[in-house]
Order: C-alpha cells, then structure tokens, then sequence
C-alpha cells in the first residue's frame, strides 16, 4: 500500500441507511461534495441496489453519484467506464456475490483504474461481497454455524488492497467464526478479518478502526503452535492450536501491519 493510498472502508453489510447513518456518514464526510461510483457489479441483477444508496447518501452532502454495473467481462474493458473511475473521488462496492465481483473485473482496466484511484488519495469501500472482494485472499465458499473441516473452505484471489488478509462478513449474524478459522488454518499468514452487519474498519496507512453498531473479530494463526491444514484429509476437523483472537468494538484501533490493538 503506498504512503499516499486513499483509505478503505470495509463493511460488513447491512449498513443503516435510513436511521443515524454513521457509516455513510463517515464515508461521506471523507468525500466532501466530491463524485462517488456505486459500483454495483457484485450483484446478477441491479434489484435497486443504486437507488437504496441514492436515497442512503441524499442528506448527507455528496456531491455527485454515478453507477457503475458490468453485464459481462468485456464491459470491464469499455474506456467509457475506465474514466467513469478516473474521473471520481472514491467508489462504493456493493454487495451481491465475491466471485462474480472478481470475474468481471480482475486483470482488466476497471480493476486497474480502482488501483489508481486508490493509489492516488481516493476512497474505496465495499459492503459485504464488496468487503470480502478487498482482502488479498478472498472467502468464496464454506458453511457457518458449524465445526470448520479441511475441504469445506474455498479461497480464491481477491483485489489485495488489505495486504496479507481474508475479510468475512455478516460474521456475527451467520456464525461464521469456524469458517473464518479454517480460512487462516489454511493461510496462516494472512490475517483473518470477520465484520458484523451495520459495522466497518476504516483503514489508512495500516491503522484500522472500527465504526458501527456491532463488532470486529480478527484471527491471527501467524504465531499458531499447531495447524493440522497440510496433513491431514478434506473433510478432517480442523486442529490449530495457539492462534490469537481480538474482538474490537466502536472507536477500538488496530496496527494490521503490526498486528496488535493500537491506541
């Protein structure tokens, strides 16, 4: 991440959109009146999801916003919604589906202009699929609510704008504290971020706060004295053993480079 890259928002989903607002709140106070792209691309249908932002955003100050949606891969490369990003302030991720996310936009000149813009001081956020999509490694697949088992998880690439990192989301709401330990059995060295609904980490330069309702619950296996996730066979229950938890609430901080609480 460069000394000069905007800061991220990574949400959990489910942000208030009608009450005290205090997520978008935040994003729009970074904004200013600047433009703001809702890229909506994460979801197979449009289902309103840019006029729920419209209506989220409306009395908080925005300048300008304009949605970006891509049917298929070829519209990635389409230079009408390259500038689109080139010519904004931050963009918003929805949320919708991680993979389809990724699909349509990785190694293309959309996902080359989000790097940009976010090298160049621009915000970038994501809800949910748009929070999962910003880690390095992306969850893409495994059950919640159960005993993690090797084989139930699947990981794939995600845009790496959050170094070394799995982001979950919904955590709380779906139980998705096994999965998210077997995502970190597997990748020890990255740490793993799981956000609750109505929740986000604002996160510049390394340093992450939390925003929002709920909590923030963050797994570090980097030290972990023992991990069965090489030997043993898909379906195994998942044996780690000396792994660190950190759950963090509004205003806590946290140094991921350093991977500690932070005041």
């Amino acid at each position: 991440m460069a000394d000069s890259a905007g800061p991220l928002f990574v949400i959990g989903g489910h942000e208030d959109k009608d009450g005290g607002r205090e997520i978008l709140g935040a994003i729009a106070a970074e904004l200013g009146e600047g433009t703001l792209v809702i890229a909506t691309i994460a979801s197979a249908k449009r289902d309103g999801y840019f006029e729920a932002y419209c209506e989220g955003f409306a009395p908080l100050g925005v300048g300008r916003l304009v949605e970006l949606y891509l049917d298929d891969r070829d519209q990635a490369h389409d230079p009408a919604r390259e500038r689109m990003i080139d010519q904004a302030d931050g963009i918003f991720f929805t949320g919708g589906d991680q993979s389809r996310l990724m699909t349509l936009i990785k190694d293309t000149p959309v996902e080359a202009a989000v790097r940009a813009l976010h090298e160049r001081g621009g915000l970038v956020a994501g809800t949910s699929a748009g929070a999962s999509a910003q880690g390095e490694t992306m969850l893409v697949g495994g059950g919640g609510e159960e005993t993690p088992r090797l084989g139930d998880i699947e990981l794939a690439s995600g845009l790496g704008l959050i170094r070394d990192s799995i982001i979950d989301q919904h955590f709380a709401e779906r139980g998705r504290i096994g999965r998210l330990l077997g995502a970190v059995g597997r990748r020890p060295d990255c740490l793993g971020i799981g956000i609750d609904e109505d929740t986000a980490l604002r996160i510049e330069a390394g340093s992450a706060r939390v925003i929002g309702s709920g909590g923030v619950t963050i797994v570090d296996a980097s030290r972990a004295s023992h991990s069965n996730a090489a030997d043993a066979r898909p379906g195994d229950i998942l044996s780690l053993h000396g792994a660190t938890l950190h759950a963090l609430g509004n205003g806590d901080r946290f140094d991921l480079i350093a991977r500690r609480p932070a005041s």
